[in-house]
């Protein structure tokens, strides 16, 4: 989740004022960047347990190390560091459990992307073992019950953890226990972001399967191969999901707009503090009628904070996040990239993708949403499974990467990161599988050998 972003203090008069920020982040293609955020679970080496928010051995501690190892400019909430800001718009932020995450810069092409994420992995290995910890990029936590994670000390996180229990029986589970990969991508037209939104909106639940990753609770197998994906079928449904709007007539800026003007609020944010609002109407507080706030009115930075606490499996932004995949290894994490990328930067890619989810009605892809925590990659569609379909959009996602030609100094394009997903494609277990017969094999049931097996 978001650290504070820069206020925008331009009044909002109507909707038309949120769809056109919406769409200013409309670029042409030859300036579109990726962006990619990817979340891990921290554990104490000694004994595997998440380390808390104080102490030496505490996620302040870790953010303390890293500032003073990088330099990074420290992010503060009522004096307590809460993420860093780095260089070229990088930033480390903190989920509710202690989950560090990486938010990527804007780069220009996946071999960026991989020197990135290498680099915050040297970053972690660097400062990590002097306070005892290490970090597993999971799905969900595969040990811990709800509570025996720690809260981190940022505002909103007190808001969230207050209203969650009133709107979904998950909610908690979901700041606490899950971990996440998320990629960011651009649009240079509303009609552009149609197009990627409706595709990446019907290929989520394949995402979920290819990434797989948390086929673990509290220590056992439980039947899933997604806990992570399990938690987000009730965690806060108002705000969550595969909104139908996606696939409807006349979707664009100002429908989503509306959308989110019709998701409850959880804060407004003054001050340098947090002012609990939660389940209170945005349009109420366009109007200036917000019950404790009366006169204040919506900014667009209130917008954008707002836009923030919408959940959808994409969300859209002055740019597009797929959100459905699971915590996973490096490669796992360059492979969820290039996935979107492929499909989404090259225009012969986007429209082959486009034709294969033509007609697709929403009621199957929620269907496909709610079976894939169990199945996974083997969840049966059409005459066959995912797994078949995994093979065609890996296809053209490979032949938009290659038609995009981006290549590193050896010579490669950026094809070569799809090669896990070509791989599980053809037959390869998923990480979830291969956890599972880890659990039932080498390991004889310990399942403390995932925090070893999994880290950084």
């Amino acid at each position: 989740m978001s650290n504070p972003g820069d206020a925008d203090a331009r009044v909002v008069e109507s909707v038309k004022d949120l769809a056109a920020y919406l769409e200013s982040g409309a670029k042409p293609a030859a300036q579109y960047s990726i962006g990619t955020e990817h979340e891990a679970f921290g554990f104490r080496a000694a004994d595997f347990t998440p380390p808390a928010y104080e102490g030496v051995d505490g996620i302040g501690a870790l953010l303390r190390a890293v500032q003073a190892r990088d330099g990074w400019a420290p992010i503060l909430d009522h004096g307590n560091i809460i993420g860093l800001k780095g260089a070229g718009g990088a930033s480390i932020s903190l989920e509710p459990g202690g989950q560090f995450e990486l938010s990527g810069g804007t780069l220009a092409d996946l071999h960026a992307t991989k020197a990135e994420l290498d680099a915050h992995v040297a970053r972690l290995r660097a400062v990590t073992p002097a306070l005892g910890l290490g970090f597993a990029p999971l799905g969900f936590h595969p040990t811990a019950t709800r509570a025996a994670m720690p809260w981190m000390p940022k505002g909103r996180y007190k808001i969230m953890r207050g209203y969650m229990p009133k709107v979904g029986t998950r909610g908690l589970d979901m700041m606490l226990r899950t971990c996440t990969v998320q990629v960011n991508l651009d649009f240079t037209s509303e009609a552009d972001m149609v197009a990627k939104m409706r595709v990446g909106a019907a290929l989520q639940p394949l995402a979920t399967a290819l990434f797989a990753n948390s086929p673990f609770y509290e220590g056992k197998p439980n039947g899933l191969l997604s806990n992570r994906a399990n938690v987000w079928t009730d965690t806060d449904n108002a705000r969550a999901g595969i909104p139908a709007m996606i696939f409807e007539d006349g979707f664009g800026f100002e429908a989503y707009a509306n959308w989110l003007l019709d998701v409850p609020m959880y804060f407004v944010y003054r001050d340098g503090a947090y002012h609990d609002v939660a389940g209170a109407s945005f349009r109420d507080f366009m109007a200036g009628r917000l019950a404790g706030l009366e006169g204040e009115r919506a900014t667009i930075g209130d917008f954008a904070d707002h836009s923030t606490t919408a959940f959808p499996d994409v969300r859209l932004k002055k740019y597009i996040e797929t959100r459905g995949a699971d915590s996973g290894r490096p490669e796992m994490m360059l492979a969820q990239s290039a996935l979107w990328t492929g499909l989404f930067y090259d225009q012969a890619a986007l429209a082959a993708a486009q034709a294969l989810v033509k007609g697709w009605r929403h009621a199957d892809i929620l269907a496909l949403r709610a079976a894939v925590p169990v199945s996974g990659i083997n969840t049966s569609f059409g005459k066959g499974s995912l797994r078949d379909l995994a093979k065609e959009v890996v296809a053209i996602a490979d032949q938009g990467l290659k038609a995009r030609a981006r290549r590193n100094a050896a010579g490669a394009d950026e094809s070569l990161y799809l090669a896990p997903l070509q791989e599980i494609a053809n037959g390869a277990p998923t990480q979830a599988e291969h956890w599972l017969a880890r659990y039932h094999g080498a390991w004889n049931g310990d399942i403390t050998r995932i925090f070893a097996e999994a880290a950084f």
